[in-house]
């Protein structure tokens, strides 16, 4: 799905966009964009449900119950069901863009008028007993899923999130993912250059946050065919992230799907 329903944004120059949710059939987690013109901000609010803010562009200043943090690209931050939080973009030349995962295939939001003092964190992480939790890009570690694609995980269970897991995804030219499995629904949103889905022996292009939505169990594989970089945001509605290694051939439709039960693994 593309980036194309804007949802009311509670405040000038905020623009947010729902990618996945029960719209498309989601029935337990949700993403979307926040798109801020230079110097705006959404203010205080909740969710009733778990969400993880993660800085595709730019960057931003989070405020957690007064607590502000600063975010550069790629960091992520775990706000909590009921904590109150604002996102800012206080550069005055620059937009500022973010990917945002719930964990309800319905995200809501409910201003507050509560009011907090401010205590300058900038670039800390948060301190024991704080709800919030933040994963600086630059200290993830990267794991080499496949050849030349390298991920980072930057909120599962294990990092404070609930009911929802993800990370980044970078691919060189070439690399791509084997064919593969889930068993939770999967959302992916190209934030770098530009990626060939296939699922179940349909094809599609991804780029410019174009996003592909792939419910569970469905065979699936992201392929790098251009000459530069590209890089993806991913999330599961789940805890932590899982995957199935399958026969290639149930990807680009020359195996008839039979069902997650009865698939062919991929030889080692």
């Amino acid at each position: 799905m593309r980036a194309t329903d804007l949802a009311a944004s509670g405040a000038s120059g905020v623009g947010l966009y729902t990618f996945v949710s029960e719209a498309c059939g989601a029935t337990a987690f949700s993403t979307g964009l926040g798109v801020f013109k230079p110097g705006a901000l959404l203010p205080y609010h909740t969710h009733p449900i778990s969400e993880a803010v993660t800085v595709v562009d730019g960057s931003a200043r989070l405020f957690v119950q007064g607590r502000a943090y600063r975010l550069g690209p790629l960091d992520c931050a775990h706000i909590p069901a009921g904590i109150a939080h604002l996102v800012q973009n206080d550069d005055a030349s620059r937009e500022l863009i973010t990917h945002s995962a719930f964990g309800s295939a319905r995200p809501v939001r409910e201003l507050t008028a509560q009011n907090f003092p401010v205590e300058e964190r900038a670039s800390e992480n948060p301190h024991a007993g704080d709800p919030e939790t933040i994963i600086r890009f630059d200290k993830s570690p990267f794991y080499e899923l496949s050849e030349n694609a390298f991920f980072t995980d930057l909120f599962a269970r294990r990092l404070g999130a609930v009911g929802i897991c993800g990370g980044y995804g970078k691919f060189r030219p070439g690399a791509s993912l084997p064919c593969h499995i889930h068993e939770y629904d999967e959302s992916i949103t190209i934030v770098e250059g530009s990626a060939t889905c296939l699922v179940q022996g349909r094809r599609y292009q991804l780029k410019d946050y174009a996003t592909a939505y792939v419910p569970r169990g469905l065979p699936h594989r992201f392929i790098n065919a251009s000459d530069r970089e590209m890089a993806m945001i991913w999330v599961y509605a789940g805890d932590e992230p899982d995957r199935r290694i399958v026969d290639n051939d149930y990807c680009s439709g020359l195996l008839a799907w039979p069902g997650p039960d009865l698939a062919v693994e991929k030889e080692s």
